[in-house]
């Protein structure tokens, strides 16, 4: 038993899992807003970032060495952290300095919400697995924007790849979710290097009735436009910093911001995995059609008995693998998979990767395997490379 498993059974295992979560979380963000702590740690942990972004000085688009290319930028390792354990962009950069090579925040709603009723999170100790019924608790996305227009003011908070993962308020009708990703978009989109609509999370009620063809269209087409009108033209600088419009030759694989810049946002749609594999394809030539950027495969499951709320795990990664397998023989290569569901080591992410995701991210495996998790997989990957 290693160091790390030996200090959560003592220390973790008897405290109630979201106060674990919150204690643990607050250390993580106090940690990477010391610089020279942060420095230290990041280059131990994190090498890979160093040597990505040297090597993106003569790489070119096409290869990829010193990083990997995906969703037209450059990312400095495979392996970055899922939405859910950054529910307010508030540990960027303490998570960033652990060895995850993106992080996606959120979910974050249009407006502050507390989400559902305590318990509700759980863990399953025996099978590395935890159970959550959150219900999209978070501040909102103006106090969201406020986090990240801080973080990008810094030539070290630029580097950091960052997606922003949105959603709907519960008190929102279906009929108007649109709107609501629309507004997520409209005020996030200036800070994020990519956007992802979630419409997978079990535990919002009727969120996941949003992945039909019919309403996700009207989700996408309006988050795209809201993304666009943000990033773009008039009214764009209202929210500080933007990407200039580089090409990745033209970059030194740091995307550059600046006041008065514009850029196109890239958008990728968040997918359950209990979703039959038709509905997966049909999904597949929707984001196709609309000329979306890719697919975040998968969520939690409600595939299990246990009680409320999506698990996830090691018992996950069999249906990710499938759903991703599909995905890649579905688009056009040019559109991004971030493969997601049940990793725990440098081999599970290797598996998607050879399945088709161009990128991976994992959560759960955080909890159980502790702070040297994400340096290990992307070491391990870069090895491989």
């Amino acid at each position: 038993m290693g160091l790390y498993r030996t200090l959560f059974n003592i220390a973790f295992k008897p405290m109630d899992p979201e106060v674990a979560h919150h204690l643990v979380y607050d250390g993580i963000s106090l940690a990477g807003h010391i610089p020279v702590l942060r420095g230290a740690v990041q280059r131990a942990l994190a090498p890979f970032a160093t040597r990505a972004a040297s090597a993106a000085n003569l790489a070119s688009s096409g290869d990829s060495s010193g990083g990997v290319w995906a969703l037209g930028q450059r990312f400095p390792a495979p392996f970055g952290l899922a939405a859910g354990f950054d529910k307010d962009a508030g540990a960027v950069r303490g998570l960033a300095m652990l060895g995850f090579a993106f992080i996606e925040v959120g979910t974050i709603t249009p407006l502050a919400q507390a989400g559902n009723d305590k318990p509700r999170l759980w863990r399953d100790v025996k099978n590395d697995a935890l159970r959550n019924a959150m219900g999209f608790n978070n501040e909102g996305a103006e106090a969201a924007a406020t986090k990240l227009a801080r973080l990008r003011r810094t030539r070290s908070g630029r580097a950091i790849k960052v997606g922003v993962n949105i959603g709907k308020n519960k008190v929102t009708a279906p009929e108007n979710a649109a709107s609501d990703y629309a507004k997520c978009a409209a005020v996030l989109a200036p800070y994020a290097d990519y956007l992802v609509v979630n419409v997978s999370s079990p535990n919002t009620p009727g969120l996941r009735d949003l992945q039909s063809v019919s309403a996700l269209r009207d989700i996408l087409l309006a988050t795209r436009a809201a993304a666009d009108k943000a990033t773009k033209g008039e009214g764009a600088m209202t929210r500080g910093y933007v990407q200039n419009p580089v090409t990745p030759m033209q970059t030194d694989g740091v995307i550059k911001y600046q006041r008065g810049g514009a850029r196109r946002v890239p958008l990728l749609v968040k997918i359950a995995p209990d979703l039959a594999d038709a509905d997966i394809l049909a999904i597949a030539e929707l984001v196709t059609q609309l000329d979306i950027d890719g697919v975040v495969a998968v969520n939690t499951t409600i595939n299990h008995t246990d009680g409320a709320g999506g698990k996830s795990g090691p018992f996950l990664k069999e249906r990710g693998l499938h759903v991703v397998k599909l995905l890649r023989n579905a688009l056009p290569d040019d559109k991004t998979i971030i493969g997601c569901g049940g990793i725990s080591t440098a081999a599970d992410a290797e598996e998607y990767l050879q399945a088709g995701a161009n990128l991976v991210q994992g959560y759960t495996g955080f909890i159980y395997q502790g702070p040297l998790w994400p340096s290990r997989i992307n070491k391990s990957l870069s090895l491989r490379a």
